[in-house]
């Protein structure tokens, strides 16, 4: 079409621009023919003229609708130039978040710097089994469609890798090989997908290091070949490296790093295990502190290493060869740190005694003196003679690194050798995928020999990569035939000619290496003689001699040629090199044994394929094979050859890698980078191959869908294709825009966009149109209203004017009258007043005066006594003045007279007279004096005579004293020996003095606490009192606030049990999901040891375990473990002839053993799923209880303990006051004694506690014996119409050996068997009674035997019953110290703590008497089966006694004779069968039979019935071998058909059916209490008698899970396929939305065609689903959970792919999903399904949906939509809003801002990050109890199944 039809005023064109490199603009005005000059306007706003080129009159691009921006596949835009893919590009990547890009065939993958959820495991498991234009752009879709590529077309496929240094090659080739290695998984036990990616660290250590542009760019080239065998399951791997950057080990740029590894080693250097590495900080040698940046931001080194070290060993690099490696290493570090210094200019030397040296010699196991001398010297060799010639110092550094990069290059290769030692597998592969991981175009400011190498590497691939896209092309069209003319396209042979053709420059730089004196000038002038004037890509500088320039096919680079020859040699000391080649470390010895062999580029074969060698390996002088002086550049030109060649052999997918900037800050984009990239990697190559032919391909069926608005009615014909051929050929005139192709239209460049414009103004006219009636329609409306609204106006205003005079004449009349009344009103009042105030005054008055009077009374009063009062005190006040005067007065007269009569005495004591006076009495006391001394001295005579007397006495006296001390110093040494004993009893008696002492401390503290107590206790009476009257005066109030709280109270605790109850049913749901995964492991397991079992020639015997009757006989291992039963046995014999191989016996005990480990696994998983569903009944019924007795009991419960506090502490203070009374008593040492009264007191203490245990054991053993009766008597109600017979207990008893045992089984017995007098005549008529009276008494003796035992265990229970009682003075104790720490708190927390230590106590005590209970019960019904085992084999050795007694029938061991009537003779609801008939039953009822005809003809679940009336049968004959025989084989038949036909899913639901209904016979017909209050009486005579089932119960609900999984399974494999095509793809409401252009990519249509599925197939399934469970008779509960499930997986699929399309994400795609999503909501009310929670699955679904439709603008919509979608997680809003993509022009996509506003309200919210839904998950499921209302003995066997032989009994 003409330029002036798309060049128009608004159309939108990319102009060039110097910082965005293209800039948008848009026309305002049409360009004509002819005009030089573009009139535009820019984004913002501004003006410009845009001159066109005068010579060309290229006009510029034009800008692709919106619509079309942000596609998925770049050749779906329709205008293919840079512009639209650099922008298309950046809207994904900044707006969307989208790293991932296709264009055609290239996968564009943009590096985000920022680690992004889109790895997980759910993200590959989505990716698998897709097309790869079925999901959005993924590294995994890419992986996926090779592997799929690799099974389907049985061709070795390649992904290759490339992009320049931080891209993100290496990275992403790690997730393709992880995606590898997670869905195919290992072929065998060695985990050999772990080990591939355990060598991603080792190879990233030693080949990856920081650069300028990239934290961990790989240094070199790898192709990692990923094998497969014929099942397509890795088996191993190999890898091949390319041209290792050896310069980087001894030079790095600054904020440049060397190798990982080397820091990693010095970052590790504290180990124990690096000491003798002797290595430091990085910063400490030469090779790692150049770039001065040794540290990466967020990397810690050592950890790296610890990653490191555990991949080595993961591969088998055991810890001495590690540690090897690691020396190695450190030897490099320390050979870098050897300083050389100049002797003369021609010499150099190395100081003696270098530390750095000593240790790498040490390390290398070289000698000092070797090593030193050879890195300053060099050896010559001529013709003739041989020369030692010493080096200048810069040739001895050069030849110092020249050695570290050889040794580090031969580490290199030796750890790539162990990686593929460790990877390769014996296993023959079938078949691999390569991933080529290798460097992109580099071009920098100086340019060396690897650049140049890296360049030609991307040459030789570029051009292989034009040639496959060319090749595709081709191959398309020639598909559809259009008419294939050849397409023009850059071909890259030219320069790859000019590198590696004969006199290329790879060739003269090899010439110039074998010349003597060669050099890099020499080389350059060549260079320049040879190409300068004969090739156009060849150019040289202007302004040097020693560079060229080359023209690549991304750009032109410069190439400086010094260093070519001396790198393209890469040489090295040989002297050195056999230094080292003499040491005695092993490892370095190893690394340099390949220098003894001739080295090529291929070693061996390795795995049925070529290897090529990991490295070049460098030149030896001394060799004479040609092959090891291959430069390197002729090995690298070899190795590059091969890996052409096995590219070539692939199938290749391709993966190009954009770094967006250079600084890497994450999802910003710099245009100018990447368009560099894009034009060095080849994209823009491919969209110009593309554009140059017809790039936009519809389908007819997509072309009428998108432009049927277009067609007129009468141009739609019935033929699609010719209906698109007529319309084309009207709306594009030149017949060279488009061809008609078989299946497709194919389109040139731009006439999308063209049709997309027709379409946009067709749409926009409609619009138009629309908008013009309905804003007509709009405007009458409103005018209509506005008249209307007037009218309406008008007589409401004249109403009002008229109701206004009204009011205002009633209003005037109104006030005349309230003026009359008020006038009248206010003279009245204001008389009223005059006369209340006169009257006020007057009685003021009156009362004033009377008031004066009344005073004036009161003051004369007064008066008189005050003067009276006054008077008597003046009167007295005189008398005692008059008084004290007096006194003086006479105390003056007596001092007077008393002076003068001492005076007088004074001068008569000094006369004679006086003295004589005085001696008269002396006189005689002297006679009497010397009287006395006469006296004595008589005495002392008589006394000197008894003193001789007594020395005589004396000397006799002092003999026997001698005597008598020699017996006393005896004596006293036995009062030494006594010393101590006298010590210790005075310290004793200091101690008792002490003990009492504290006593009466105590006693007095006692005292003070009960006084404290006392009054405490009488202040909380009265406060109770108080606090009593308080509530009942606030009692009503209470009520009131009762009533008012009810219901408020109601809702929160049914909130709080709702909450409880879902918070149990989750864990429930939990548990369950763990036990029923658990037992799908254990259903894999077992299949795949049946495919063994089936394989194997070895007739292994199972034995079978015997059956006992016993509740714990038989265990869900033994009986699924026991697959030898009769029936297998016997098809084993009929085929017992053939021989088969023998498998690995090894592989058959690993499965056996892990089948026995999953079996305990899943025993104790069932337990604990017991207990956690007792627990939740248990706690239901708990939250029932108190829902219902909330009010009532709170009351009760208060008052009841208040009476329990009281009377305590009224015991307590009783208690109290005898001890105090006691002790008060005795408070000597001896109070305690017995006898005493606090030892009385204490001793009734303890009597009284264990009267109180005596009658709580009491109660125990009564409540026990009847719970035990009433439990008895339900088991054998039915037992008691029965006939008895006679039986001993002889047998029986003494198999007991506990006296206690036998006690409780008698008064069991006696208790259960307890019943009303019976007929004695009726009950003896067969002489029973006295067969049973002869067993009683033979009972009653054994019991007499063994009641000495009985004794004997009375005394240890005595013992036991001190323990208790000592354990309760404890208790008592502890009560008492808690009750004193209550009474010292607050009243109303003492009675709180007081109730919550009640509550946990009587807890306890009954949570311990719950458990003795279940203990006893337990032992009882053990007891009485053993007793009816017992009687059975009694009655059958006496059985010639009695008659008319059946075998089956069984005796109800009573004390007392009891009443049996007989049974009647009638059908019992049981099939009899013979042992040799089993077989014949198993197979015509399971094996053979065919689930529909049942289905239709019979009753549902008749196999079930069947099975179980014959299993009644052999019960009632008490034949335990011939049960677990049918039920184990019952068992293994059905798993056998659904092994057999797994994948039917009618097979399936039959047998789930039946298995269900089978399982809730055996609970029905069980005789337990709980499942027998559902029959009928009837029912309750049919109950197994003998055998208690519980365990197969077990057995059969496992089976019944299995089953429902398969079922799961099964369902899900028929609904996959379905529910994207019908809930996505398919348009239901047609003409809603319309197909975008695709690109390549096709996606599958979603138009439905024949073979493609719709709603209604999914419908319909699920209508078949359904029909066919119902006519299979399934529980209802069974099937709500089947549908439940079935949705989810709807619900989970479809969302998932919704999250990973981006063309699904738009409005109309929204509304399809919630009409699809309506439909099936319609189905569940159409089954009456609402209820059974399938509505809730898909609730995720709904609210995206949802979230599709809303608005997506303002803050409102940002909450509205966080307040919606909370069945939705953050990153799944994120993702659909990202995705979201406009349909139509009118739509808009959503802006970054609201995108980050939504992030910050969803902060908060606590859940996943997982992005996708679990597809696998499968809901727990539960079987509930459903009783079958269908009596036994009313079901008819039909003669169609061939069951015969089965009699009625």
């Amino acid at each position: 079409m003409a330029a002036s039809e798309l060049y128009t005023k608004y159309a939108r064109v990319w102009i060039p621009d110097a910082e965005e490199v293209w800039k948008s603009a848009e026309l305002i005005r049409d360009y004509k023919q002819g005009d030089n000059i573009l009139h535009l306007q820019l984004e913002d706003g501004s003006e410009l003229e845009h001159k066109l080129d005068p010579k060309t009159k290229n006009l510029p691009h034009l800008r692709n609708p919106d619509i079309l921006v942000g596609e998925n596949d770049l050749t779906a835009l329709s205008y293919l130039h840079e512009p639209a893919v650099l922008h298309n590009l950046k809207v994904r990547f900044i707006d969307s978040k989208l790293i991932y890009t296709y264009c055609g065939i290239v996968l564009v993958a943009i590096n985000p710097y920022e680690n992004l959820p889109i790895y997980g495991t759910d993200i590959i498991n989505a990716y698998s089994g897709q097309n790869m234009g079925d999901m959005d752009p993924h590294i995994f879709a890419v992986a996926e469609e090779a592997y799929k590529q690799m099974a389907r077309d049985e061709r070795n496929q390649s992904i290759i890798v490339s992009g320049e240094s931080g891209a993100g090659k290496t990275v992403s080739a790690k997730y393709a090989m992880r995606y590898f290695a997670t869905v195919s998984g290992s072929a065998s036990e060695a985990n050999v997908e772990e080990k591939v990616l355990a060598s991603n660290p080792i190879m990233e250590a030693i080949g990856n290091a920081k650069t300028t542009r990239n934290d961990n760019s790989s240094r070199f080239g790898k192709y990692i070949e990923i094998g497969f065998d014929n099942r397509y399951r890795i088996i191993g791997a190999n890898m091949r490296t390319y041209l290792l950057e050896k310069s980087r080990v001894v030079f790095q740029a600054d904020e440049e790093r060397n190798y990982h590894v080397f820091y990693q080693l010095c970052a590790s250097s504290h180990l124990p295990e690096f000491k003798a590495l002797k290595l430091g900080s990085a910063d400490d040698f030469h090779y790692t502190k150049q770039g001065r940046n040794p540290v990466i931001d967020g990397v810690d080194d050592a950890k790296e290493m610890s990653t490191t070290r555990n991949a080595f060993t993961l591969l088998g690099i055991n810890e001495s060869y590690q540690m090897g490696l690691f020396q190695v290493l450190a030897a490099i570090l320390h050979l870098g740190n050897v300083e050389i210094k100049d002797r003369d200019s021609d010499s150099s030397v190395i100081p003696p005694n270098n530390s750095h040296l000593t240790v790498f010699c040490e390390l290398m196991g070289v000698t000092y003196q070797d090593m030193s001398h050879w890195l300053c010297h060099k050896k010559l060799k001529t013709a003739t003679e041989t020369y030692i010639k010493t080096i200048p110092k810069l040739q001895a550094i050069n030849a110092r690194d020249a050695l570290s990069k050889h040794i580090y290059a031969k580490l290199f290769n030796w750890i790539v050798d162990h990686v593929n030692k460790a990877l390769h597998s014996a296993v023959k592969q079938h078949s691999f995928i390569g991933v080529l991981d290798i460097y992109g175009f580099e071009t920098f400011e100086i340019n060396s020999f690897e650049q140049f190498c890296i360049n030609y590497a991307n040459e030789k691939l570029q051009q292989q990569f034009n040639m496959h896209v060319f090749k595709l092309e081709q191959e398309e069209y020639m598909k559809e035939q259009i008419p294939w003319t050849l397409i023009d396209f850059y071909d890259n042979q030219p320069c790859i000619n000019l590198i590696e053709a004969k006199m290329g420059i790879l060739d003269l730089l090899d010439e110039e290496c074998r010349m003597p004196k060669g050099s890099d000038d020499s080389w350059a002038q060549k260079l320049y003689n040879t190409h300068l004037k004969t090739c156009a890509l060849f150019e040289k500088p202007r302004m040097s001699n020693k560079a060229f320039i080359i023209q690549h096919f991304a750009d032109k680079v410069e190439y400086q040629c010094e260093g070519f020859l001396e790198k393209n040699k890469d040489t090295v000391n040989e002297e050195q090199i056999n230094v080292l080649k003499a040491s005695k470390f092993d490892l370095l010895v190893e690394l340099f044994q390949d220098e003894e062999k001739a080295t090529s580029p291929t070693g061996a074969p390795t795995g049925g394929r070529t290897r090529l060698s990991v490295k070049p390996d460098k030149s030896r002088p001394n060799q004479t094979s040609k092959e090891h002086k291959k430069t390197v550049g002729l090995q690298f030109r070899n190795s590059l050859q091969l890996l052409m060649e096995t590219l070539n052999a692939t199938t290749p997918h391709y993966v190009r890698c954009i770094k967006p900037n250079d600084f890497k800050y994450p999802f910003t984009f710099d245009p100018k980078r990447a368009v560099q990239q894009l034009r060095a990697c080849g994209v823009l190559e491919t969209i110009r191959i593309s554009a140059a032919g017809f790039p936009s391909r519809w389908t007819y069926q997509e072309f009428f869908s998108r432009y049927r608005v277009l067609m007129k009615q009468k141009d739609v014909l019935t033929d699609k294709k010719l209906t698109c051929k007529n319309v084309l050929e009207k709306l594009v005139q030149d017949p060279d825009k488009y061809q008609f192709g078989k299946t497709k239209i194919f389109f040139r460049a731009g006439q999308v966009a063209y049709l997309e414009k027709l379409r946009a103004d067709k749409l926009r006219a409609a619009c138009i149109r629309i908008q013009k009636t309905i804003r007509c329609w709009l405007a009458r409306k409103k005018y209509l209203r506005m008249k209307n609204a007037a009218i309406t106006i008008q007589r409401h205003v004249r109403g009002y004017q008229a109701r206004c005079l009204a009011k205002f004449l009633r209003r005037t009349r109104a006030a005349i009258i309230i003026q009359k009344y008020q006038r009248m009103y206010v003279q009245r009042t204001r008389y009223r007043r005059m006369q209340a105030a006169a009257l006020a005054m007057q009685c003021i008055l009156r009362a004033y005066m009377a008031r004066q009077h009344y005073k004036a009374l009161l003051r004369e009063h007064k008066a008189i006594i005050i003067q009276k009062m006054v008077r008597g005190w003046l009167a007295r006040q005189w008398y005692k003045r008059s008084l004290a005067a007096i006194v003086y007065l006479q105390c003056c007269v007596r001092r007077m007279r008393a002076k003068r009569e001492l005076k007088k005495l004074k001068i008569e004591a000094r006369s004679v007279e006086h003295f004589k006076k005085l001696n008269i009495g002396m006189e005689n006391k002297i006679m009497q004096l010397q009287r006395r001394i006469d006296e004595q001295n008589k005495e002392n005579r008589v006394l000197s005579e008894k003193l001789s007397g007594l020395e005589s006495t004396y000397t006799v006296e002092s003999e026997r004293l001698r005597s008598e001390v020699s017996r006393l110093r005896g004596t006293e040494e036995e009062a030494r020996n006594n010393a101590n004993r006298i010590t210790s009893l005075q310290e004793e008696l200091a101690r008792l003095r002490t003990e009492l002492q504290t006593t009466r401390n105590e006693k007095k503290a006692i005292e003070d606490w009960a006084e404290t107590y006392r009054d405490e206790m009488e202040q909380m009476v009265s406060e109770l009192k108080e606090q009593n009257g308080l509530l009942k005066s606030e009692k009503e109030d209470l009520n009131r606030l009762i009533q008012e709280q009810s219901q408020q109270m109601t809702e929160k605790m049914a909130k709080a049990l709702q909450q409880e109850t879902q918070q149990l049913e989750n864990e429930l749901n939990e548990e369950r999901s763990r036990y029923q995964n658990l037992l799908t492991e254990h259903l894999r397991l077992e299949e795949r040891y049946d495919d063994l079992k089936e394989e194997m020639t070895l007739n292994v015997n199972i034995p079978k375990p015997g059956h006992r009757r016993t509740d714990s006989t038989h265990s869900s291992n033994e009986s699924e473990s026991t697959y030898t039963s009769e029936l297998v046995e016997s098809e084993e014999s009929s085929r017992g002839g053939e021989v088969r191989a023998a498998l690995d016996m090894s592989l058959f005990l690993k499965l056996q053993k892990r089948v026995m480990e999953l079996e305990q696994e899943k025993q104790s998983l069932q337990n604990e799923l017991d207990k956690r569903e007792e627990q939740f009944q248990r706690a239901r019924a708990r939250d029932d209880e108190e829902h219902k007795k909330a009010r009532s009991a709170e009351l009760e419960y208060e008052s009841l303990k208040r009476q329990e506090l009281e009377s305590e502490n009224k015991k307590l203070k009783h208690n109290l006051n005898e001890i105090r009374q006691s002790l008060s008593g005795n408070a000597g040492a001896g109070s305690a004694a017995p006898g005493s009264p606090s030892y009385k007191v204490l001793l009734d203490q303890l009597n009284s506690s264990n009267e109180e245990l005596e009658v709580r054991k009491e109660e125990v053993l009564i409540l026990r014996s009847q719970l035990v009766s009433q439990k008895e008597a339900m088991q054998h109600k039915d037992e008691k119409e029965t006939m008895t017979e006679p039986m001993h207990y002889v047998e029986d008893v003494q198999k007991m050996k506990d006296a206690g045992e036998i006690t409780q089984a008698y008064m069991g017995l006696k208790d259960t068997n307890r019943s009303p007098i019976p007929d004695l005549h009726k009950l003896n008529e067969d002489g029973e009674l006295w067969l049973v009276y002869e067993g009683l008494k033979e009972t009653n003796r054994l019991l007499e035997s063994q009641l000495q035992a009985q004794k004997r265990s009375h005394d240890n229970e005595v013992e036991v019953l001190r323990g208790e009682l000592q354990s309760m003075k404890e208790e008592n104790n502890r009560q008492q110290q808690l009750l004193a720490q209550n009474l010292q708190l607050p009243p109303e927390a003492r009675i709180e703590a007081s109730l919550q230590h009640e509550i946990t106590r009587l807890t306890n005590e009954n949570l311990d008497l719950m458990e003795q209970l279940e203990k006893q019960d337990r032992t009882v019904r053990k007891l009485k089966k053993q007793l009816k085992v017992f009687a059975k084999k009694i009655g059958e050795l006496e059985g010639g006694q009695v008659e008319n007694i059946s075998p089956g029938q069984m005796v109800d061991e009573s004390i007392r004779p009891v009443n049996i009537p007989r049974r009647e003779k009638d059908f019992q609801g049981m099939l009899e069968y013979k042992k040799e008939d089993e077989l014949k039953l198993v197979k015509n009822l399971i094996l053979e039979l065919k689930p529909r005809g049942v289905a239709v003809n019979f009753i549902p679940g008749l196999p079930a019935y069947i099975l179980f009336m014959c299993l009644r049968h052999a019960d009632y004959v008490n034949d335990d071998q011939k049960v677990r025989s049918l039920l184990t084989s019952t068992i293994n038949s059905i798993k056998k058909i659904l092994k057999k036909r797994g994948d039917d899913f009618e097979t399936v639901s039959f047998w789930l059916s039946n298995t269900c209904r089978f399982l809730h016979c055996l609970k029905q017909y069980s005789g337990d209490e709980q499942f027998m209050k559902f029959n009928s009486t009837k029912q309750n005579e049919h109950c197994l008698s003998n055998f208690d089932l519980a365990e197969y119960r077990q057995v059969l609900s496992d089976l019944a899970i299995q089953i429902y999984q398969q079922l799961i399974k099964c369902m899900e494999n028929i609904l996959q396929p379905m529910i994207v095509s019908g809930m996505l793809e398919h348009e239901t409401i047609q003409g809603v939305s319309g197909l975008k252009p695709t690109g390549l990519r096709k996606r599958t249509s979603s138009i439905a065609d024949e073979g493609t599925y719709t709603l209604d197939s999914i419908l319909r399934q699920l209508n078949s689903f359904h029909s066919i469970m119902c006519q299979h008779g399934t529980d209802p509960e069974l099937i709500k959970q089947v549908v439940k499930q079935q949705f989810y997986i709807i619900g989970a699929v479809t969302l998932n792919n919704l999250l990973l399309r981006k063309d699904m994400c738009s409005w109309s795609k929204g509304m399809q999903i919630r009409y699809n999503v309506s439909q099936l909501e319609e189905w569940l009310r159409d089954k009456n399904l609402m209820n059974c929670g399938a509505k809730e699955t898909l609730e995720p679904l709904i609210q995206a949906a949802q979230l599709l439709q809303v608005k997506k603008k303002t803050d409102e919509d940002a909450e509205a939509i966080c307040s919606m979608c909370n069945a939705l997680s953050t990153a799944q809003i994120v993702k659909v809003l990202n995705l979201y993509t406009p349909v139509n022009e009118f739509e808009e996509r959503v802006s970054v801002t609201f995108i980050r506003t939504i992030q910050n309200r969803l902060r908060d919210r606590i859940e996943s990050p997982q992005l996708l839904m679990d597809t696998k998950l499968i809901y727990p499921v539960t079987f509930p109890f459903n009783p079958s209302s269908l009596g036994l003995e009313t079901i008819q066997i039909p003669g169609s199944l061939n069951l015969g032989f089965l009699t009625r009994v």
